[in-house]
């Protein structure tokens, strides 16, 4: 079996993985060529990442065959998107039944000593490492740093058998990582290849591995693409990646190329990536299939004046970010969080009354939707919120210009209080109002509004945010 240093082994057992070029062998891969024909034969098996597969000892075992066949049944035979996808991507191919992994918390946001509340929301990231995507996803398909840095992977596991009886296995870890720099319309796709690992009789080191990825579909379909780095499809052998186990591909779309008239210059696509594998002089491929498709992404190009960078545009990924509000006790915005978990873990004590009560923004298959254009709908948002509050709070709710009536789903939002005015699928009431300490409102409303430019948050159903408590 190859082996590796004592620190890799380390840190494979924790599940940080390097990139394998800075991974040396300190053993030559225990390959042995067989003589060819259908007596030697390769499968490949795809599995999820960080798998624990079972060596060959066990594998020549009925015991060990089966538990790799089971392993490789719960990775998915179609390509998902991820569970937390909005716009038109959402429906083109099936969605994750789990939800993303996303970091836990942001960086804490102080409050300025000054007497006008100044927080400032950190910068969502625009890079990931290979050891964070590995850390980050775990057990789940997707792991989503930001809208602007996602990725998934998998394991594949390859069985030589001489005469139908395994005499040698490999394997390799590949993973994508889908980035966008800031204000950038250039969406960045690196491939990593890590973990290698073969032992018994085998022909990894010659073994071919296709990368390929593209567009696969595009709203509007007359998008025009610029395509760099890697040349797609491209085949490198287990060698050549185990010496440089990375490639980038680039994909940017240009401005001006969106839906015609709307005020949102926007383009949709889904980007597909596929590993295939090629069995070495001989040998002959067996079943199940040597190619997978890993997963969707889907990227989107946009330019509005309403957002950064509004002469270029930027990209992002149809990905719903997550508002992250604090109840930590010196968290600026701590009397907002306070309200909106009262709607999330007790909807049917807030008020105004209703039995009825399901508050959009916890989850990806009710999110909330930015109402930006129509001024006059944002204020009718306003305006119930503030009735509600003098009905249930009093006339002098305020107390005396110290607090704000505060709701939920934001006014900013088209689940806003007055949604049912304007949508027959809202429901009256489905609202909460609360009178929150002026400056705690204040401090969430910029935190908001920060969230918004951040995020590259579009107006209308074709995006959308979630929104989480912290404490």
């Amino acid at each position: 079996m190859t082996r590796h240093p004592s620190w890799w082994v380390g840190i494979r057992t924790a599940a940080v993985l390097l990139p394998a070029f800075l991974i040396p062998l300190t053993t030559p891969l225990d390959v042995a060529h067989a003589g060819g024909g259908d007596a030697a034969r390769m499968e490949n098996h795809v599995l999820p990442l960080n798998s624990k597969t079972p060596g060959l000892t066990e594998l020549q075992q009925s015991k060990g065959v089966d538990k790799l066949r089971q392993l490789a049944a719960t990775e998915t035979s179609q390509p998902l998107l991820p569970r937390e996808t909005v716009g038109p991507a959402r429906t083109y191919a099936p969605l994750s039944t789990k939800a993303s992994e996303r970091p836990t918390a942001l960086t804490q946001h102080p409050l300025a000593a000054t007497a006008v509340p100044v927080v400032r929301l950190p910068e969502p990231s625009h890079s990931m490492t290979p050891a964070e995507c590995v850390r980050g996803l775990g057990t789940s398909q997707f792991y989503i740093k930001s809208r602007f840095a996602v990725c998934s992977g998998v394991q594949m596991n390859q069985v030589w058998r001489l005469n139908g009886r395994p005499a040698g296995t490999s394997s390799f870890d590949v993973m994508a990582i889908g980035t966008i720099p800031k204000d950038s319309r250039t969406v960045t796709i690196t491939y990593y290849f890590t973990g290698f690992t073969a032992t018994g009789v085998n022909s990894a080191a010659d073994m071919g591995i296709v990368t390929n990825g593209k567009i696969a579909q595009s709203w509007p379909a007359s998008v025009k693409y610029t395509q760099g780095g890697a040349k797609m499809p491209t085949t490198r052998t287990w060698a050549q990646l185990l010496e440089k186990g990375s490639l980038k591909h680039t994909v940017t779309a240009a401005a001006g190329h969106g839906s015609a008239g709307a005020k949102t210059d926007s383009e949709f696509a889904v980007y597909q990536p596929t590993v295939a594998i090629k069995a070495p002089p001989g040998w002959v491929v067996s079943s199940p299939p040597t190619d997978h498709k890993l997963f969707i992404l889907p990227p989107r190009w946009d330019k509005a004046a309403y957002l950064p960078n509004k002469t270029a545009g930027a990209a992002a990924f149809s990905i719903l970010p997550t508002l992250q509000y604090s109840t930590a006790r010196n968290a600026p915005e701590r009397g907002v969080a306070l309200h909106i978990q009262k709607a999330f873990t007790k909807p049917f004590t807030t008020l105004p009354p209703s039995t009825r009560k399901e508050f959009p923004g916890r989850t990806a298959d009710a999110p909330l939707t930015r109402l930006y254009w129509d001024s006059t709908r944002r204020k009718e948002n306003y305006n119930v919120s503030v009735y509600n509050c003098k009905k249930y709070f009093g006339a002098n709710y305020t107390a005396h210009n110290t607090k704000e009536c505060d709701e939920y789903p934001f006014q900013s939002t088209y689940e806003g209080a007055a949604r049912w005015k304007h949508d027959h699928l809202g429901e009256p009431n489905n609202f909460s109002v609360m009178p929150v300490k002026k400056q705690e409102n204040s401090a969430a409303g910029s935190l908001l509004a920060q969230f918004y430019d951040k995020n590259r948050v579009l107006d209308g159903p074709d995006d959308g945010f979630l929104v989480a408590i912290i404490s």
